[in-house]
């Protein structure tokens, strides 16, 4: 609990008024809820006229004798009323206070209710702004481990979690707490005895509560784990939908649905029967109590006469008092525990070291001036190298491809000069500068992408062009369209650059999707261009309106072009051809073919194809 807050200290921080006044009106309220009681006995002194006769009227003397003026001068007012006639005026004045106690114990409620609402609503925004920064700043490796729907249930659920039972806290250690002190110090004023059995109660309660709750936490946390489990299967289905439904996979998909459905239903059953126990488990343990108290100060009241009814009844009030706040304190200790699960969760991706990041002091660099140099780099994934003692040179100006087999390790290279992915061995440099030692957002600045999968989003045409150069005009972003051969489709649609393209940009072929790709980095204008397998997923129509995209984009740049298809880059000035991460052959076009090597074999197979 105490490394939790600690852990959530810098997100309350800026919320300091907020905590304070919630405490300050939290304890008002405890107060107030406790006086509410006390001034129930001079109205009830007032209906059975045992009230005390006081006819002088009373001086203050001094802080410590203010509980004594104070009951004095009431004392005082209804002697007067009850003398001169008017017994209503002495009712109606102790009403009064009653129904005012009551009115201020709820304002103060209110306020503190007020003030925790903008705590939790602005701790909980905080912290999914950060948590969303910090998923979009990690590297892409570690998607590659996680599951993403894991990630978005701790970013909404667990967050939320944290919202709805953690700040129960602030509650548990100020509001609760001091209606029962303020509730046991006034039965200590009307009857020391009586109040011993309250303290004999809350700790057995406490003790059998906290023994029943004991492992709620690792249930909740497993529970949490099976929620981001179920999540993460939603969102795999509804991206793979074609394939499920294609393939008749889905009673597979349903029984992996159902399966993690009911454990969890096992898990949240399992939990809330403790949940639902503590609130019953105080309700028993505060009536056995009220009844011990009945007995015992009935007898007080009728057989000994030491303890005056009207005294017995607020005493019973004031114990009712307690028992409600320790009822709720038991149900937010077992909230508190879900939290504390759930708050886990949360910091486990806050914590998550990014092992792909910017150094402190790194070179901010925004232009190319002579090379890509790849030297004597190795990669790997897992244990063995997908990249071997592998190096190259990109000049400024010049194409160079890298062709060979899948698996080969062509896109293993766009990953790393884009730093997806640091280099184990060897380095990447541009222009002589090291890309570790350099800022990774001016680095990915001198970079265009254009990936074999056409990465869109649900927005317009416009939006998803953008992204490149946010400030971009609509006649920018309608030449980097006519360079990408896009405008002429992108104009026969209704709305223009305006329209909507759905899902991953649903609404639009293969062909239109991977255009839009290139406009993109087209209209970012970088002066390195890596294109990987561009064309790989498009049939021959749409494969000759991209290419002419590609070839426009290309002139006058640096391009490191992965390609599958190997049509498309015997225009290159450098084709590297790689086989198990490493160089077999290189050189141009006609070179290689002349060789009649691997790169040769591989243009025969595919003009069969």
């Amino acid at each position: 609990m105490k490394k939790i807050i600690q852990k959530l200290r810098p997100y309350l921080n800026p919320f300091k008024n907020h905590i304070g006044w919630n405490i300050f009106y939290n304890i008002l309220y405890a107060l107030f809820s406790t006086l509410s009681y006390v001034t129930l006995l001079p109205m009830m002194n007032v209906l059975f006229d045992t009230t005390k006769k006081v006819t002088t009227e009373p001086i203050y003397k001094d802080i410590f004798h203010l509980k004594d003026y104070l009951e004095n001068s009431l004392y005082y007012n209804v002697t007067m009323f009850s003398e001169n006639g008017t017994p209503q005026k002495s009712l109606l004045l102790v009403v009064s206070i009653v129904i005012i106690t009551f009115l201020l114990k709820n304002i103060a409620g209110y306020l503190a209710s007020f003030h925790m609402m903008h705590l939790r609503n602005g701790v909980t925004a905080k912290l999914r702004n950060v948590m969303y920064n910090k998923v979009i700043s990690l590297p892409v490796s570690f998607y590659s481990e996680k599951r993403k729907g894991d990630v978005m249930a701790r970013m909404l659920g667990d967050v939320g979690e944290v919202q709805n039972s953690f700040f129960m806290l602030l509650e548990l250690i100020v509001k609760e707490p001091f209606t029962i002190i303020f509730s046991i110090a006034m039965m200590f004023i009307y009857s020391w005895q009586l109040t011993l059995f309250v303290f004999i109660f809350i700790p057995i309660s406490g003790l059998i509560i906290s023994r029943i709750g004991k492992n709620l936490k690792s249930q909740s946390l497993q529970a949490q784990n099976e929620g981001g489990y179920m999540i993460s299967l939603v969102e795999e289905t509804l991206t793979g939908l074609k394939v499920v439904k294609s393939y008749n996979a889905e009673p597979t998909f349903k029984n992996k649905f159902g399966s993690s459905i009911n454990r969890l239903l096992n898990l949240s059953n399992k939990i809330g029967k403790k949940n639902n126990l503590a609130g019953p488990l105080s309700e028993v343990m505060g009536i056995i109590t009220i009844a011990i108290l009945l007995f015992y100060g009935g007898s007080l009241v009728l057989v000994d006469k030491s303890l005056d009814g009207a005294i017995f009844l607020v005493f019973m009030g004031l114990a009712y008092n307690i028992l409600t706040p320790a009822k709720a304190i038991s149900k937010a200790s077992y909230a508190v525990k879900n939290g504390i699960a759930a708050a886990d969760r949360v910091f486990e991706i806050l914590e998550q070291e990014n092992t792909v990041d910017t150094k402190v002091n790194a070179v901010e660099k925004t232009d190319f001036n002579d090379k890509v140099t790849i030297e004597n780099i190795n990669f790997r994934y897992g244990d063995e190298n997908v990249l071997k003692n592998f190096s190259i040179t990109v000049p400024k100006g010049k194409t160079v491809a890298l062709v060979g087999q899948s698996g080969s390790g062509k896109s293993t290279i766009a990953n790393l000069l884009t730093r997806f992915y640091d280099v184990q061995e060897g380095s990447i440099k541009i222009d002589g500068v090291d890309i570790k030692d350099m800022n990774i957002h001016s680095l990915r600045g001198l970079m265009g992408l254009v990936t074999q999968d056409s990465i869109l989003f649900n927005d317009t045409i416009k939006n998803n062009i953008l992204i490149g150069k946010p400030n971009a005009t609509d006649e920018e972003i309608i030449d980097a369209l006519k360079v990408a051969n896009a405008f002429e489709f992108v104009n026969d649609l209704p709305l223009g650059i305006e329209t909507n393209i759905g899902d991953a940009g649903g609404k639009l072929s293969g062909g239109q999707k991977q255009r839009l790709s290139i406009a993109r980095a087209v209209l970012k204008n970088p002066p390195i261009m890596i294109l990987d397998e561009a064309t790989s997923a498009l049939d021959t129509e749409s494969e000759k309106f991209v290419q002419v995209a590609l070839e426009n984009m290309m002139q006058n740049r640096t391009s490191i072009v992965i390609a599958h298809r190997l049509s498309t880059i015997q225009k290159a000035d450098n084709i590297i051809v790689m086989q198990k991460g490493e160089i077999v052959e290189q050189g141009t076009h006609t070179e290689l073919m002349t060789k009649e090597g691997m790169y040769s074999k591989l243009v025969l197979m595919q003009s069969f194809e």
